[in-house]
C-alpha cells in the first residue's frame, strides 16, 4: 500500500530541482515549505499579483536559513511565455498553483481569469513540455463540477460550468488530456475543495471564508453569511493538499497518470456549522465571542449550495489519506491567525 511517508522518503532519497509557480501564495508557500524541509532544491515564481511577500518572509522563517540557500525566487507572470520557460529551465518537477482564484472574481473580470488561468497555463505546459520536466501536478478546482447536482462528486461527471472560473479549470484539465494525447506529457490535476490553512488572506475582498471570518472576528467585526447558511462544502486543510501534491508527483503507477483527482475530506460541513466551530475555537481567547452571531445576506452568484467530494479514486490510485480532519485543522488555522493578528493589531 503506497503512502505518504513512503513518497516524503522517495522524495528524500533523490532530490530534484522543484517549481512551483504561485510560491507567494497560500498553497504555494506551503508547498515550497514542506520540499526545502525534505532537502529539494526549489525554484519559486510569482507576480504578487494575489501572493504576498510576506508569504515568502513566513517561508523563510519556517523553512530556516540553511534550507532557505535552496530556494531561488524568480518575480514573473505565467502569462508571459518566456517568464515560463526562464523559470522551467533545469526543473524536473512542477506543482503548478498560480492562478486567480475566486468565482466572484471571475464573473466580474472574466478577462483576466482567462488570461491567467488558461493561456498562462498553456504557457507553462508549453515551457513545461520543452524543458523536458517529468511530471507536472497542477491545481485544479471543485468549480468544475458546475450545476451537476449529486452528491458526492465523482471525477467522471462533470455539469454546465456556471462560472469563468470553473469554465477556465475545465479548460486546464482538457489542454493537459490534449498534451498526453499529442506530445506524450503527462500531467496530472487536483480539484481542491475549498482548502483552508495559515496564511491564507482574510483581507481581500475575494477572502475565503474561514479567513475571511477568522479575521472579522479576531477584529470585532461583523462576519457575514451568504444565504441562509445551509448551503455545505466539504472543508479541506492545507496539509492534506500538501500530502496530494507530493503523491501525484511521485506516484509511479502509469494509470495514475493523466488524470484529475478530488483532493478533499470526503465529508459536509454547513457554514452554519462552521461558524458555531470558528466561535467555539476562538472562545477561549476571546470569551465575549461565545454569543456572537453572524449577519446573513444575499447568496453570492456562480456559489454552488451543496459540495462533497468522493475521495476514492485519489486513495486507490495515488494513497491519499487526509490526515487532518476540520475540527483539527480550524483549530491549527485559528491559532496561527489569532498569533499574527492579534500581535499586529495589539502593535497598531
Amino acid at each position: 500500500m503506497k503512502t505518504y511517508e513512503d513518497a516524503q522518503q522517495r522524495i528524500k532519497a533523490r532530490p530534484r530541482t522543484w517549481l512551483v509557480t504561485g510560491a507567494a501564495g497560500f498553497i504555494g508557500s506551503h508547498l515550497a515549505e514542506a520540499l526545502l524541509r525534505l532537502g529539494q532544491p526549489v525554484v519559486g515564481l510569482d507576480n504578487f499579483a494575489t501572493g504576498k511577500r510576506e508569504n515568502l518572509e513566513l517561508l523563510a522563517r519556517a523553512a530556516g536559513e540553511a534550507r532557505m540557500r535552496s530556494f531561488r525566487f524568480i518575480e514573473g507572470d505565467i502569462r508571459s511565455l518566456d517568464a515560463c520557460r526562464a523559470a522551467c529551465a533545469g526543473v524536473e518537477v512542477i506543482l503548478h498553483q498560480a492562478a486567480l482564484g475566486s468565482v466572484p472574481r471571475s464573473i466580474e473580470d472574466p478577462l483576466s481569469t482567462h488570461a491567467t488561468n488558461v493561456t498562462g497555463f498553456l504557457n507553462m505546459l508549453l515551457a513545461a513540455r520543452d524543458a523536458g520536466v517529468a511530471r507536472f501536478v497542477y491545481a485544479s478546482s471543485s468549480a468544475v463540477y458546475g450545476d451537476h447536482p449529486v452528491l458526492p462528486k465523482l471525477e467522471e461527471r462533470i455539469g454546465a460550468a456556471v462560472s469563468p472560473y470553473g469554465l477556465s479549470k475545465y479548460i486546464d484539465e482538457l489542454y493537459a488530456g490534449v498534451f498526453a494525447r499529442c506530445y506524450g506529457f503527462s500531467a496530472i490535476g487536483l480539484r481542491y475543495f475549498n482548502v483552508f490553512g495559515p496564511r491564507q488572506d482574510p483581507e481581500s475582498v475575494y477572502a475565503a471564508v474561514v479567513p475571511a471570518w477568522v479575521g472579522a472576528l479576531l477584529r470585532n467585526q461583523t462576519a457575514y453569511v451568504n444565504g441562509d447558511g445551509r448551503a455545505a462544502r466539504d472543508f479541506c486543510y492545507i496539509d492534506n493538499v500538501v500530502q496530494a501534491n507530493l503523491l501525484a508527483a511521485t506516484v509511479e503507477d502509469p494509470e495514475a497518470l493523466d488524470q484529475a483527482y478530488n483532493v478533499a475530506l470526503g465529508e459536509q460541513t454547513s457554514l452554519n456549522e462552521l461558524f458555531a466551530m470558528i466561535r467555539a475555537g476562538l472562545a477561549p481567547r476571546l470569551p465575549h465571542l461565545r454569543t456572537v452571531r453572524p449577519v446573513h445576506r444575499e447568496p453570492r452568484s456562480g456559489d454552488v449550495a451543496l459540495s462533497r467530494a468522493d475521495i476514492a479514486k485519489a486513495q486507490r490510485l495515488l494513497g491519499y489519506r487526509p490526515q487532518v480532519r476540520i475540527m483539527q485543522g480550524l483549530q491549527r488555522t485559528i491559532d496561527w491567525y489569532a498569533d499574527h493578528l492579534l500581535e499586529t493589531l495589539n502593535a497598531a
